[in-house]
């Protein structure tokens, strides 16, 4: 299959777009009742321009699937006292369904701190560990939101996992860690794998279900896929080409990968759009249980 055959695509932005749309539907049903809209508030601290560019893509989605957007924007030198004062406000206010706090936060700000601040039933991201320990108890809660959208996106494409050898490579709490339970739910035998793995590219190829969350441009090449493996390419890095333009690639070789692979997905236009979508559905969610 040629790597310029797009048959093979798990499309992120396509199934992205389906969701938002049925979140839309579902929203305006509750409007139409009389019920106020959901409500996603987003906080943003400093001045990372990738932050800026993020934030703004989920107000604008937030906005095409109905969903009212509230926006808290501190600098860089924000105090911490600052920071937790505005997230209990947002706690306590009946308008707001799901917090959402732009990582990666300044070096002065404790992540863990801040994100624990949150209210477990608003954390939008699915990254309080509580929502965390729900996962790993296999209890009902509020996802993160990438390993959602990988395995939406995986369901959307009629993947059967039940039975199959996953491998993922990366053990962040973001994504590795989550990701391992969520393809267990569904009866995959997962392997986790690091920069530390001894023959990674073996592992690798024993895997009908490859996902690569390692932060390392190109880190996994196309020959370490096994034919008919489905690829999911959780990484987004910035390269300069012989050129000097800028380009975004994946942490997987995505021209020899998806000459083999029976499905792969692309970045960008990959798993991005389904993080995006899944923020969204967390928080239709919470505000579905806060109307109850």
């Amino acid at each position: 299959m040629s790597a310029l055959d797009v048959s093979n695509i798990l499309d992120g932005k396509q199934v992205a777009n389906l969701v938002r749309e049925e979140l839309r539907l579902k929203v305006d049903g509750f409007v139409q009742q009389g019920k106020r809209r959901p409500g996603l508030a987003v906080v943003l601290i400093g001045e990372n321009p990738a932050s800026h560019v993020y934030v703004k893509n989920k107000i604008a989605a937030c906005k095409k699937a109905g969903i009212e957007s509230f926006f808290h924007q501190f600098a860089v030198d924000v105090t911490l006292p600052e920071v937790l004062s505005c997230i209990k406000k947002l706690n306590n206010d009946e308008n707001v369904d799901g917090i959402l706090v732009q990582l990666p936060l300044p070096k002065h700000l404790p992540t863990d701190e801040v994100l624990e601040a949150l209210s477990p039933d608003k954390d939008a991201d699915g990254l309080h560990p509580y929502n965390l320990g729900q996962l790993f108890s296999g209890k009902d809660g509020l996802r993160p939101c990438t390993p959602k959208g990988i395995m939406v996106l995986l369901d959307r494409y009629g993947v059967n996992l039940s039975g199959k050898n996953a491998v993922v490579v990366g053990r962040s709490n973001l994504v590795g860690k989550p990701i391992a339970l969520m393809l267990q739910e569904k009866n995959a035998t997962v392997t986790m794998c690091h920069s530390k793995t001894a023959n990674l590219d073996e592992v690798c190829r024993s895997a009908d279900v490859l996902v690569v969350a390692a932060g390392r441009e190109n880190m996994v090449r196309g020959s370490w896929v096994k034919p008919g493996a489905v690829v999911i390419d959780v990484g987004i890095n910035r390269i300069e080409t012989p050129t000097g333009e800028s380009q975004l690639v994946g942490d997987v070789e995505f021209a020899g990968a998806a000459e083999v692979a029976s499905l792969i997905t692309p970045v960008p236009g990959g798993v991005g759009p389904m993080t995006v979508a899944m923020l969204l559905a967390n928080t239709v969610a919470a505000y579905e249980k806060h109307l109850k």
